[in-house]
């Protein structure tokens, strides 16, 4: 993709027109309330609207009620193998590497912590853990699934802090562009793809290239449900190295507001591991999975496992050799991975579902100043010319 000038500043202008829409008429009539009280009760696709929902909100509905027609479902599926066979080690990458990396872009973790909900880390967390599980799943664009209403009230959220923070005059839109802008979405879909398989790579976990690839294109679909322009998109591996390369060099680096997150996500796992032993491992796998110059912008503590964490990629590469060569213990190493992560995912939400609900108030200290075959190994496209 052109990573001129021009195309960056329009993408940085431009929000998500139908959403953007949808909100603002729900705020203008009063109806958010309304919205938020009935919407509760509607979690699974095909499900029937409740009656007084508001006209605005059954018309986006309709609108955003099936996947993009140019899905290919072929791939979808291969996706949804490659999470099963790989779900503790995806679940890592996203709580270890893809949220620290939000955390580095300076205004995207000011923006962040505009919501009530990130005073409760746990919350975004399994909100973010139980999307990729509902998106993984056989049905999940199927009546009765969770993850198409999961996708959109996630759109409506991020129209609503759209909406709060350049109605109230606290987001500089001159110098940094729409809040929650196409540039900034397709970062956001970046990290939660391709970082994350940086990631598995890093972490030495043996990944077929139609595997990543398919992986990726699960994004892409996502993307386009939560609202990202994938015209703008990179529709390969190759292309997105390039973009993610290109949009972090552009906008990372250290804030107060990146460091508090940070802790917040390191204190939530500590919590979550059993015991205090173990508990620096959290910090040393953000270490080794984001880098020592990103670790220290977020604050990460340097601890005595950061050496201890390097020989991770050793064992899990034992085990996935295992893998390679027993179907019983591909078998068995799936089903502990399914276990750990429903363990994690269940630590997080304690049994609840998460709802996701639009925001009728900012925080008001916020202010933004400034299986698939395992042969033809995947690796990662070499850094572009940007990094």
């Amino acid at each position: 993709m052109d990573r001129t000038e021009e195309p960056v500043d329009a993408l940085r202008r431009a929000g998500d027109t139908l959403a953007d829409a949808t909100v603002a008429t729900l705020f203008e009539r009063g109806e958010v309330g309304t919205f938020n009280t009935l919407m509760r009760h509607v979690s699974t696709a095909g499900s029937p609207l409740p009656d007084g929902l508001p006209d605005v909100a059954r018309e986006y509905l309709a609108a955003t009620a099936a996947p993009p027609p140019w899905v290919d479902w072929d791939v979808m599926e291969r996706a949804r193998l490659f999470f099963i066979d790989n779900n503790v080690h995806i679940s890592t990458a996203l709580s270890f590497a893809s949220m620290p990396a939000c955390y580095l872009v300076p205004h995207v973790a000011r923006l962040l912590s505009a919501t009530h909900g990130l005073n409760y880390p746990s919350k975004r967390m399994a909100e973010t853990g139980q999307f990729t599980v509902h998106l993984m799943r056989p049905d999940a664009f199927e009546a009765g699934s969770r993850f198409i209403p999961a996708a959109q009230k996630v759109r409506l959220l991020h129209a609503a802090i759209r909406h709060h923070l350049v109605r109230e005059n606290r987001w500089d839109t001159a110098r940094l562009g729409t809040p929650i802008c196409q540039e900034d979405m397709i970062g956001g879909q970046m990290f939660f793809s391709m970082l994350v398989l940086d990631s598995l790579h890093r972490l030495g976990i043996h990944m077929s290239t139609e595997g990543a690839e398919a992986y990726y294109y699960a994004w892409r679909v996502v993307g386009a449900m939560l609202g990202v322009d994938q015209e703008t998109v990179p529709r390969d591996l190759t292309s997105a190295r390039a973009f993610l390369d290109s949009y972090m060099v552009r906008y990372m680096g250290p804030s107060e507001e990146g460091a508090v997150l940070t802790r917040q996500l390191i204190d939530l796992y500590e919590e979550v591991v059993p015991g205090t032993f173990f508990d620096p491992i959290v910090s040393a796998l953000i270490r080794h999975l984001i880098g020592d110059t990103c670790g220290d912008w977020l604050q990460v503590p340097r601890t005595a496992w950061d050496t201890v964490v390097k020989a991770v990629p050793h064992l899990l590469g034992v085990l996935e050799t295992i893998e390679d060569r027993s179907p019983l213990g591909a078998w068995a190493l799936d089903r502990i991975g399914h276990l750990t992560t429903v363990f994690e995912l269940s630590s997080l939400t304690r049994g609840r579902v998460m709802h996701y609900a639009i925001p009728e108030h900012l925080k008001k200290d916020f202010g933004v100043s400034s299986s698939v075959p395992r042969t033809r190994r995947w690796t990662p496209p070499p850094p572009s010319a940007a990094a």
